[in-house]
């Protein structure tokens, strides 16, 4: 089976005849591929390569921005927003018409090999909390759901329209296999939102844009660090078919969570804290998740970027022992 049918039939709970898919759904953090590479990993490798270098399977993500490159050149003092005025102020700054014209190229090398199969695609979208967050900052973004609701909704209104656009011109090249909203609106304890601010700031917006990625035959997927299990019936109601990261160190529990939400697609929950421990360590983590794993709709993956702690060497075991257990996962 090749690499994209793999991922996409398992997202979608049809077990591979061979194994689960194999990928780290992350980059590395700088200091961990530097760390690969002073310990093995050739410098000549580029950084996308480097996966399947060390036997991952191929997966390519592309994350789309809503700002241009003005505003990423504007001192930050000038680009704050704080209340309707100073968003319309700078919103020619924002949403750029040629963010997919600048990738096309990139994309275009893709195609075939994503028409024959050997990688898969996802592209990421700046969701309705990440975004108005980024403009206002993270204690005044808070505070604008009750001091700025007019501002709030105009700025995920817009966000709104041109996700679509990203959606409707990345497919004009090959419909990516599935996506995530980028939100990271949950931490350690739960949600940073009620339900009620949710439905009336983020689930309207939702509710146009997963359409449009379902009528391309897009999985949306929303990634969100923290404990999420909370706010699993809310992304349903929204059409969020599934989650990543499923960070062990906030609880996040995929077999409750399994139990609870059986038709919830989910990536990652192998906890990064596990990786320096050594061999079996590693292995009772896998046994942890093995019983999830062969339910389907489940691939395992890191629960968040690999730390710079962990070794090349340490690394390669989790690899061996990832494959071990994605065969295990299929195995009747």
């Amino acid at each position: 089976m090749n690499n994209r049918d793999r991922i996409v039939n398992t997202l979608n709970f049809k077990m591979p005849d061979d194994r689960l898919p194999m990928i780290e759904w992350a980059g590395w953090w700088d200091k961990t591929l530097a760390r690969f590479r002073n310990e093995g990993v050739p410098a000549d490798i580029p950084p996308d390569e480097v996966r399947e270098y060390l036997g991952l399977d191929m997966v390519r993500q592309f994350w789309i921005s809503p700002k241009s490159t003005q505003f990423r050149n504007t001192p930050d003092a000038e680009k704050k927003v704080s209340d309707m005025e100073s968003y319309l102020r700078i919103r020619d700054m924002l949403y750029p018409l040629d963010a997919i014209d600048v990738r096309r190229e990139k994309l275009e090398q893709l195609k075939p090999l994503h028409e024959k199969g050997d990688v898969a695609v996802w592209m990421t979208l700046e969701g309705f909390f990440w975004f108005p967050r980024t403009l206002f900052g993270i204690e005044d973004h808070l505070y604008a759901f009750y001091d700025e609701p007019e501002t709030m909704h105009r700025i995920n209104s817009d966000l709104t329209d041109y996700n679509i656009f990203l959606i409707e011109e990345f497919c004009k090249v090959f419909e990516p296999d599935f996506m995530t909203f980028a939100e990271d609106m949950s931490y350690n304890l739960g949600p940073m939102l009620s339900e009620e601010l949710f439905d009336e700031f983020l689930l309207p917006y939702y509710k146009k844009v997963v359409p449009v990625l379902k009528k391309h035959n897009i999985i949306p997927m929303i990634d969100t660090d923290g404990q999420l299990e909370a706010m699993i019936p809310w992304l349903q109601r929204a059409g969020i078919e599934g989650a990543l990261p499923l960070e062990r160190q906030a609880g996040v529990d995929v077999s409750r969570m399994r139990s609870m939400f059986p038709d919830f697609k989910i990536i990652g929950a192998y906890d990064k804290m596990v990786m320096t421990k050594g061999e079996e360590a590693m292995r009772n983590e896998w046994e942890r998740l093995l019983p999830t794993m062969r339910t389907g709709g489940f691939i395992p993956s890191c629960d968040h970027q690999t730390p710079p702690g962990v070794s090349l060497d340490e690394y390669r075991i989790y690899l061996r022992l990832m494959e071990e257990y994605c065969k295990k996962a299929v195995q009747k």
